[in-house]
């Protein structure tokens, strides 16, 4: 058997990229590798504006490593990309204000690897993946099509929702300190 390059390099990249996933995720759920574990994390996503914040941090967790691990066996590979383009998107959000750059805090890591995430489950995962030894079962065109439209539709829903959480704490902040400042009183 002869390997194929194009499909080796798919599986190195599965495996880096969904190894990468997978720690951040259990760093999330379950305090692994110096994680907040899902105590931790819920804190967190309650301090960022995501509500329910125990929810979002199980999602989260979950988007990561769930998807990460099916990235690296290769099944369900469009929802496995999907999954965590649309995950990536809403730490995107999170870290956006502070420009693009992961130095400074910005969105260039989450955004990279949203962008691979998206990438291999266009592709598909190769001839090295679950996918193709089940005769690719759970990775049809119609399966593509529904999980990044799902996706993108769940991860606007958490940003705008996330958005407006964040709005009201700002205005709720202005009004308080108005009034500790006696701008409030007539």
């Amino acid at each position: 058997m002869c390997l194929n390059r194009k499909d080796l390099g798919l599986l190195a990249l599965r495996s880096a990229v969904g190894g990468v996933l997978i720690a951040h995720g259990t760093q999330k759920l379950f305090g692994w590798f110096g994680g907040g574990g899902l105590e931790g994390t819920t804190q967190a996503m309650d301090h960022m504006g995501f509500h329910p914040a125990r929810e979002s941090a199980m999602a989260a967790g979950l988007g990561e490593a769930g998807g990460g691990a099916l990235l690296v066996v290769g099944l369900a590979t469009p929802a496995a990309g999907a999954v965590v383009a649309g995950t990536m998107a809403t730490a995107v959000a999170v870290h956006a204000p502070a420009g693009f750059f992961a130095m400074g805090g910005g969105y260039e890591y989450p955004a990279f690897l949203g962008a691979t995430g998206l990438a291999i489950g266009l592709a598909g995962a190769g001839r090295y993946s679950l996918d193709h030894l089940t005769g690719h079962a759970f990775d049809r065109s119609w399966i593509s099509a529904l999980s990044f439209v799902a996706s993108a539709a769940g991860a606007y829903a958490v940003v705008a929702r996330r958005r407006h959480v964040v709005r009201l704490r700002e205005e709720r902040a202005a009004v308080e300190a108005d009034e500790q400042d006696g701008s409030g009183l007539s």
